[in-house]
């Protein structure tokens, strides 16, 4: 079909061919841009019971205690996207910090004790 001088546009090949390669770059970008999103959520949450760990050990070094709770530790904040806890050990003589993503746990799970890094105890 041809197209007269005066009329102008697209042909509907030329249409599908775009939609198509929308949809393949779509298909391509999509998945990157949501690993992403979780290798943010984790590194987040790494960070947040390291500096856990930094605000306790500065705790215990003034007042010779682990504290019980990380509300209200100098260095510390709490954030509403992350969930921290600490469990101080029966002996009183190490602790252990838990955070997780608050919106996705069990994929988004760290641990850190008194002397080691941050280790990923979640994985999705």
């Amino acid at each position: 079909m041809r197209l007269d001088p005066d009329e102008k546009g697209f042909t509907l090949i030329e249409l599908l061919v775009v939609v198509l390669i929308i949809g393949v770059l779509a298909a391509v970008a999509i998945p990157i841009f949501l690993s992403q999103q979780e290798g943010a959520k984790d590194s987040a949450v790494s960070a947040a019971v390291t500096a856990a760990k930094t605000a306790v050990v500065a705790e215990y070094t003034t007042e010779g205690d682990f504290p019980t709770t990380l509300v209200g530790l100098e260095g510390y904040t709490a954030s509403d996207e992350i969930t921290a806890s600490i469990a101080v050990d029966s002996d009183g003589l190490g602790f252990t910090i838990t955070g997780a993503w608050a919106d996705d746990a069990a994929a988004h799970t760290y641990t850190i004790n008194e002397s080691g890094a941050a280790v990923k105890t979640a994985v999705p």
